[in-house]
């Protein structure tokens, strides 16, 4: 009798044990898998990989060539994989795909996966497209200027440059030769001749001119560096600089970056710079007083003030600093814009970090400016040509990039600037600033100022 009893409270502390663990395996959903970027990427494939998720029996993949999964490649909708990748064929060369990847039970099935994005090798052999950036842009219900980054030394007229600026580009911004140290030579002495000779290329050709950029800590001319007077005294050293470099150019230059960089890259604080040093905290607001000032006296009323910055879309607290500094100047009705240098790479931002980062400007009533767009391709020194497939990423990214910057308000739209024209030209390959160890094809054009698929990306972006 007694074995029978233990018998039967054995048989209950089981079932009900079997009992609990099937409420609590229900009690608990499906998680979403996560994808990962693809492998063995060929003219006619790649390897679809993603993360193990508990309690999955198998997973179901998709593949389409739309990012909204409108339609789906033969074979690729919902198929069931037991494996944590799969190898994805049939594919065609040279052409944009997508996945994404859910996981499944008996009984159930989680959300869809991240999408993911991936470019096959090989060529389309589709040529690309010749028709003038400008020239489409401006066709559009509600256009913005394309820009360009210039050196003085290219506006030669014939040259290379002076064709495809007057042909393809309706806005310049001078890659340094805007900025304090080669225009300030001493206090109140300038050398304006490379500036001005950029300031007069736009103006007779019809071409708008952004300033860029007032106050840099990077371009600080050493005698400003080495100023021996008090901090009051420094103070209106810069206020003289502004006021002379705005009014010199009244009229003439439309827009000012005239704080550039101002954000600390880890502290979600103020990068230490010899303004802050010397100025305090509120000196970006002086800056821009003064810039607004001094166009008012020189009546240049519709002077557009810009703050620019890079890295904002990743870097959350920079991109949270960025904006409470856009915030300070707005309240006091300082500010009309903000630039977004976008120094990207074929993998990153997001297209929905960029939209999150330039949302944030919309809602605040901001012009917005991609004022620094390039795109890398060989962040990593992977490659030590420029291969098909980060060729025909690049172009996506680039088309990525223009449909985001289309989508916006009207009023919202100001200008997207490429910064330099080509590969060979372009400041990343070998970059200390960004620890770019290898070569890179981040532009529009190649050496010979042959357009790439960038190129026609940027204007597949504008359809």
């Amino acid at each position: 009798m007694k074995i029978k009893f233990l018998l039967m409270l054995t048989c209950l502390v089981v079932f009900f044990n079997a009992c609990s663990k099937d409420d609590n395996e229900a009690a608990v959903a499906l998680e979403t898998p996560i994808a990962n970027a693809p492998k063995d990427v060929n003219d006619s494939g790649f390897k679809a990989k993603w993360n193990y998720v508990s309690n999955s029996k198998s997973y179901l993949l998709d593949v389409s060539t739309t990012e909204n999964f409108e339609t789906f490649v033969t074979n690729y909708n919902s198929k069931e994989v037991t494996d944590l990748n799969e190898v994805v064929v049939g594919l065609t060369g040279g052409t944009q795909y997508y996945y994404r990847v859910r996981a499944k039970t008996d009984t159930e099935i989680s959300g869809y996966s991240n999408v993911i994005s991936v470019v096959t090798t090989g060529t389309s052999n589709i040529p690309e497209d010749p028709a003038f950036l400008k020239i489409k842009a401006n066709k559009l219900a509600n256009p913005f200027f394309v820009g360009m980054a210039v050196k003085a030394s290219q506006l030669t007229n014939g040259s290379g440059y002076d064709i495809i600026l007057k042909n393809e580009f309706s806005s310049i911004s001078a890659e340094y030769e805007m900025k304090m140290d080669p225009i300030s030579t001493a206090s109140g002495v300038y050398n304006w001749t490379a500036a001005d000779k950029i300031v007069a290329y736009g103006n007779t050709n019809g071409i708008n001119v952004h300033g860029h950029a007032l106050v840099w800590h990077n371009a600080v001319p050493q005698w400003l560096k080495d100023f021996s007077g008090t901090d009051a005294e420094f103070k209106a050293e810069v206020k003289k600089y502004i006021t002379d470099v705005v009014t010199h150019y009244a009229g003439k230059v439309k827009s000012w970056d005239v704080v550039n960089e101002a954000a600390d890259d880890n502290s979600g604080n103020m990068r230490n710079t010899i303004f802050l040093q010397r100025m305090g905290p509120n000196y970006i607001k002086d800056c821009f007083q003064w810039a607004r000032d001094a166009a008012n006296a020189a009546g240049d009323t519709n002077l557009l003030l810009f703050y620019n910055d890079y890295a904002t879309s990743t870097n959350i607290p920079k991109q949270n600093k960025v904006f409470s500094i856009v915030d300070d100047l707005k309240a006091s009705n300082l500010i009309n814009g903000l630039g977004f240098q976008m120094h990207n790479t074929y993998l990153s931002p997001t297209k929905a970090q960029i939209e999150t980062d330039f949302n944030k400007a919309v809602a605040k009533g901001l012009k917005i400016h991609v004022s620094e767009l390039d795109i890398q391709v060989n962040p990593t020194n992977d490659i030590s040509t420029f291969t098909n497939e980060r060729r025909l990423a690049q172009k996506e990214k680039y088309k990525e990039m223009v449909k985001i910057y289309n989508a916006l308000p009207p009023a919202n739209k100001y200008a997207l600037t490429i910064w330099g024209m080509k590969d060979n030209e372009s400041w990343i390959p070998y970059s200390t600033d960004l620890n770019h160890v290898g070569n890179d094809w981040p532009l529009l054009y190649d050496a010979n100022f042959v357009i790439k698929s960038s190129h026609t990306g940027f204007l597949e972006g504008l359809d």
